[in-house]
């Protein structure tokens, strides 16, 4: 959030964390959360169908349907139907996230340094707390330590989700500070899959893919239009990503990252912005969900719900999206304003910031992931994190729903105050207390009411006159 600064007299210029935004990176954020609430929606509709379809009769047709295989084998691409989902389908979502965190250095909430550094810092704690808090039940227990990225990401369109079947709403500047721990988790998310879960690389098509995006960034920056011309280079840019042997999503999001988020002065909307329009109700609405279906279904039986809590490596998702986000986050933003020159919105508490540390320990999508990726020789163990992830990423949300209940009439309050616009001008009153004009309006608006009261007052008295005579 770009920085604001204390007024009062005689003191050093303090940025406020969780500052009001500006009206644009407003309206953009709104556009952007509307999207992925739905999707969200969607997202936990998807999670429900596949724990219904992994636990009852059609279990078997279930798996056979995760299981069956197409595409063609001379290309590396003979994949299963959840193969799909997960390095196909997934792709949407980190180029969405690529071009999420692209607009976020250029012209939203990580451009200015100081501003960035506060909600930065949360993300970063609230990645590595989670992995030290698995690291100690997977080691202390003599598990495997390979999950510890698991409880590490946030899943923003799941947040959203429980958010909108709480019925709460938050203040603009906490849903920024919540999409803001997401993209950066997203980018430790993507680096980590890059680094640590790729094995076997084939240098000769990662070269083949890394000279795609070239071209792509080629094209792109000069202007080259038309989805007949990108659609076919993504392709064969993710193709060559797979082949290579990492992971396929990252070659999303080195395409959201090389998207050009500026403006020319023929333009009124940059391409990223265009683009990112267009992909996102695919990624949130399709793609996520779609992918939920085929990881989601585990098996939630007595006997392995039992063993989420008593496996090292389970106890450590657990409790690492539990315990580990919540910390990580709220601590780091405590420590972020205990030892920089930045204060806390006054509006706002330290409640609403655990609210958010709790929400980030949704982590679902990317959760789902990792576990696969983590235990790719194991399948019980992948199917028991993917169950942890599951049962944490629940805990968080009851929590989370906990705190944003005690705060909901705080929240209608805030959201109400930056939605009035008395004046009908379309903006909201806030962004407009230093301008004169707005004064002057609100000054005639309020004349004309006092006015019509007085008529109506005068109309009354007259009235009561003529009902006090004689029958």
């Amino acid at each position: 959030m770009p920085p604001q600064h204390d007024r009062d007299s005689g003191q050093s210029r303090r940025s406020v964390f969780l500052g009001r935004l500006p009206l644009g990176e407003r309206k953009f954020l709104a556009d952007a959360l509307r999207t992925e609430t739905v999707g969200g929606t969607l997202l936990l509709a998807a999670a429900i169908v596949a724990l219904l379809l992994a636990n009852t009769g059609a279990s078997g047709f279930y798996d056979d349907i995760k299981g069956f295989h197409f595409g063609p084998e001379a290309l590396h691409l003979h994949l299963s139907v959840a193969d799909w989902a997960k390095d196909g389908l997934l792709t949407l979502f980190f180029f969405v996230a690529g071009t999420e965190l692209k607009r976020e250095l250029v012209a939203g909430e990580l451009r200015d340094p100081r501003a960035a550094a506060l909600p930065i810092v949360s993300a970063v704690c609230g990645m590595v707390v989670p992995a030290l808090v698995y690291v100690a039940f997977a080691a202390g227990g003599g598990g495997d330590v390979g999950g510890w990225a698991i409880p590490m990401a946030t899943d923003i369109a799941f947040a959203l989700g429980v958010l909108a079947v709480l019925g709460t709403g938050l203040p603009s500047a906490l849903r920024a500070f919540l999409l803001t721990l997401a993209v950066v988790d997203d980018l430790g998310a993507i680096v980590i899959i890059a680094v640590f879960y790729s094995a076997g690389i084939s240098l000769g098509a990662l070269a083949g893919a890394v000279a795609g995006l070239a071209v792509f960034w080629f094209l792109h920056h000069r202007g080259v239009r038309g989805w007949y011309v990108y659609v076919p280079l993504a392709l064969v840019i993710w193709g060559l990503m797979h082949a290579s042997g990492v992971h396929a999503t990252v070659a999303g999001v080195a395409m959201g990252l090389m998207l050009r988020c500026s403006l020319r002065p023929d333009e009124q909307t940059s391409p990223a912005a265009h683009i990112e329009h267009l992909v996102r109700p695919l990624s949130a609405g399709l793609a996520v969900p779609l992918f939920a279906l085929f990881a989601a279904g585990v098996t939630v039986s007595g006997g392995a719900l039992t063993d989420v809590f008593t496996q090292p490596e389970t106890l450590g998702v657990v409790f690492g999206l539990l315990a580990g986000k919540t910390l990580g986050v709220f601590g780091g933003a405590w420590a972020a304003v205990r030892f920089t020159k930045a204060e806390l919105n006054r509006e706002l508490g330290w409640a609403d910031v655990l609210a958010i540390a709790a929400l980030s320990g949704i982590g679902f999508t990317v959760s789902l992931l990792i576990s696969e990726l983590a235990f790719t020789d194991d399948a019980v163990l992948a199917d028991e994190a993917k169950a942890a992830v599951l049962v944490g990423s629940l805990l968080a949300a009851v929590f989370a729903g906990i705190v944003l209940k005690v705060r909901a009439r705080k929240y209608r309050s805030l959201v109400e105050a930056e939605n009035r616009d008395e004046d009908g001008d379309g903006v909201p009153d806030v962004y407009e207390e230093g301008n004169p004009e707005f004064h002057l309006r609100m000054a005639a608006l309020y004349e004309a009411k006092a006015a019509e009261h007085r008529r109506l007052a005068e109309v009354t008295t007259r009235h009561d006159v003529a009902d006090d005579g004689p029958a």
